[in-house]
């Protein structure tokens, strides 16, 4: 890598960027995500970290909105559940 100049470089990683992901690559992936913790984690890195292929930053981007969601649903439901709870009480 000695060699290359910066515009070398830039073209080297727009190219990975731009590469298409493996079945191993999304297996990978989706493994890592069953780990707790740190699946959101390597989410956040995958989706703003910038070195993940651009594929998978979206993808990242779109689980992470879909979480986001789907915490609110329940943020709503439980709350929801809360109030009737106590409005049985009076």
């Amino acid at each position: 890598m000695e060699g290359l100049n910066s515009n070398e470089l830039q073209q080297l990683q727009k190219q990975y960027e731009n590469r298409p992901m493996t079945v191993g690559d999304w297996v990978g992936s989706i493994l890592l995500l069953l780990i707790p913790i740190a699946n959101i984690v390597l989410l956040f890195v995958w989706a703003f970290g910038g070195n993940a292929p651009l594929s998978k930053r979206n993808w990242a981007k779109a689980h992470l909105l879909i979480l986001a969601v789907v915490f609110g649903l329940y943020i709503v439901i439980f709350a929801a559940a809360f109030m009737i709870g106590l409005s049985s009480l009076w």
